[in-house]
């Protein structure tokens, strides 16, 4: 599975694969031409009382990834774009895009991280690779 974060500021590439906006808000300044996006999923974006609360304050981001995680894990919507966002990956290189300025402290690495933890099997091996 080949999944990378990018800003939707810095330059598409060739490599970018599959490119998916995580944002719940398109991000200001961005014409849809100029994203050139695969998808917009909204859905595994958190939600507007989450987001609002974080902030983008980063000495609540160890909390609000804690929540947000739980978010990913019980709404089901969220859990439906999660289950894409896995396909697409199985499929080619995937480029989740997100808007934040962070790049330390933000949703999209959050939810990379879920996705990388999704991918693996209950016993710690790659699902996209057979077990022998």
């Amino acid at each position: 599975m080949q999944v990378q974060l990018k800003r939707v500021y810095e330059p598409v590439q060739e490599t970018d694969g599959c490119r998916v906006l995580v944002d719940r808000l398109w991000p200001r300044g961005i014409k849809k031409e100029q994203a050139q996006l695969t998808h917009w999923l909204r859905e595994v974006a958190p939600s507007p009382d989450l987001r609002k609360w974080f902030h983008h304050d980063s000495t609540r981001f160890a909390e609000f990834s804690q929540l947000y995680e739980m978010e990913l894990g019980t709404r089901q919507e969220a859990r439906e774009g999660v289950t894409k966002l896995l396909q697409w990956a199985s499929q080619g290189p995937l480029t989740l895009v997100y808007g934040a300025s962070d790049p330390v402290h933000n949703h999209a690495l959050v939810l990379l991280h879920h996705l990388q933890k999704s991918a693996k099997g209950a016993h710690g091996f790659d699902k996209s690779t057979p077990s022998v």
